[in-house]
């Protein structure tokens, strides 16, 4: 536990006689005042997870709601590290009329579970690391996907890297403007 002191200054009069030679000076003694230790309370801050981070974003909130319709939600808050494609709100509205809903019933879940975990790449891969030429990578569902870090721009499987390295405490997410749908 840290402690912050406070100490109140001690303070000593001093009487001096002026002028006769004969005269001494007297010294009263120093007024002592108890030494405080306060304890500094430090705040505890619980790692930021994947899905804490995308939980935390609105542009997320269709991804956050099929991580949990899946029930990937403590698998990939868990220890990892974790890379994530993380595909925004405009990129579910994309997919055909009927879909998203249709992968959100509890039937559905293994297809979905399929699909989220389509995009999640085991380790951390940050923008720096992707190839120049197109790539074949595993996904954590055991597929493959192409990655490249083209001068146009990063693309996974053709969709565009729209923001990369946002970090997180197990991994980080690479967001994209479309849902990848393994073959």
């Amino acid at each position: 536990m840290k402690f912050k002191l406070f100490a109140v200054a001690a303070v000593s009069a001093f009487a001096l006689a002026a002028c006769a030679p004969a005269e001494t000076v007297t010294t009263e003694p120093a007024a002592v005042e108890e030494v405080i230790a306060e304890p500094v309370v430090e705040e505890v801050v619980a790692p930021t997870t994947v899905v804490d981070v995308a939980a935390g974003n609105p542009d997320f909130s269709t991804l956050v709601a099929a991580i949990t319709a899946a029930g990937l939600g403590e698998t990939l808050a868990g220890e990892g590290p974790f890379t994530v494609f993380a595909p925004t709100n405009a990129a579910f509205a994309a997919l055909p009329a009927g879909t998203l809903d249709s992968l959100l019933l509890p039937e559905n879940k293994d297809q979905l579970t399929a699909i989220l975990t389509y995009h999640v790449v085991p380790g951390t891969v940050m923008a720096a690391d992707l190839p120049a030429t197109a790539t074949d990578v595993a996904t954590v569902n055991g597929a493959m996907v192409s990655v490249v870090a083209a001068p146009e721009g990063a693309t996974i499987n053709g969709a565009k890297i729209t923001a990369a390295d946002v970090p997180a405490s197990n991994g980080v997410i690479h967001v994209i403007d479309t849902v990848l749908l393994p073959n």
